[in-house]
């Protein structure tokens, strides 16, 4: 295996021969039905559909699934071809209905996808969970088009199994900063005065504007082609789960959900099929116990992008 030559500041993580030799022993092979002490905190290697009917019942809290849109795309060698509307919409009922058996009463399920794909899956989740909200977040690598409006946008469905779920509001409020301050009685109204500035804490919305793609500086980028911010994967957990709760991914790729359910002492276990991805994923929460960060999320509250200036150190401030 030969790693890209790439720019001296370029930190796009990869993992030499050596490294996917070394990090190969510690992926998680379900050969037999397993109990949830086996996969707490391991990355599984093998087909989603094939895992999960050896995975234990009701062991999710919170389930994070970013399945391949309907979209042609190459994982590092594992083909998705692009399916008939109707083909896709069954293959994604499969999904849904192998994981069921995973979720407890109480579990939180967010669904990842882009609008096409959104228009193929509403009925799906509706059918199977309660839908609570669509959250649509600005991913702002979009292609620009010259027959159409520019896609920068994706989605996120949030959904529960039941009207018995956790949702913490106040773990996911965004710092925002405040341009014309209300003063009552010469006193800051809803918002606070600090050393760089005046901010407010907001109650978060569908829309998200304030999410960073990884790119070629940020230490959490690889070369995923549909890798997702590990703010983005902190939003979720924090506002879905408890500290302790399980976390689950099925279709992991680099591995950003179990990252930061370990950064944020969540238990966790992810599928993916493909082997250097795992590798990926491993490297990365080997990472994760020296930096615990968060691009975008400092102090305990999320903050806007390129908001945090001084108040930050220089990596974290790369990072925004």
């Amino acid at each position: 295996m030969t790693l890209k030559q790439r720019a001296p500041r370029n930190q796009t993580l990869a993992c030499s021969q050596a490294e996917v030799d070394r990090l190969s022993a510690g992926i998680c092979h379900v050969d037999n039905h397993v109990d949830v002490r086996d996969i707490s905190g391991k990355i599984i290697s093998g087909d989603t559909f094939e895992v999960l009917g050896k995975l234990p019942k009701g062991f999710v809290d919170l389930l994070i699934l970013d399945p391949p849109y309907n979209l042609s795309k190459n994982y590092n060698g594992h083909l998705f071809k692009e399916k008939e509307k109707t083909e896709y919409r069954q293959w994604f009922q499969r999904v849904v209905e192998a994981l069921l058996p995973t979720l407890k009463p109480t579990a939180t399920v967010y669904v990842c996808a882009d609008w096409k794909t959104s228009v193929l899956i509403a009925p799906i989740l509706e059918t199977y969970f309660h839908v609570r909200n669509r959250i649509a977040w600005e991913r702002e690598k979009g292609r620009g088009a010259k027959s159409n409006w520019k896609n920068n946008t994706e989605d996120i469905w949030f959904c529960t199994v039941s009207d018995d779920y956790y949702f913490d509001v106040d773990s996911v409020k965004l710092k925002r900063r405040v341009m014309a301050p209300y003063r009552v009685d010469g006193k800051p109204k809803d918002w606070d005065e600090e050393d760089n500035g005046n901010y407010r804490l907001t109650c978060p919305s569908n829309i998200w504007t304030d999410i960073t793609i990884p790119f070629w500086s940020m230490p959490e980028n690889t070369d995923h082609p549909t890798q997702k911010p590990e703010k983005l994967i902190a939003k979720l957990v924090l506002a879905s789960s408890r500290q302790g709760d399980f976390v689950f991914d099925p279709f992991l790729g680099s591995g950003t959900t179990a990252v930061v359910a370990s950064k944020l002492d969540r238990a966790f276990c992810g599928i993916e099929l493909n082997k250097e991805y795992c590798c990926w994923a491993l490297k990365r929460l080997e990472m994760a116990f020296s930096d615990s960060i968060i691009q975008g999320y400092t102090g305990g509250v999320f903050w806007e992008r390129n908001s945090l200036n001084s108040q930050t150190t220089s990596k974290e401030t790369l990072s925004l």
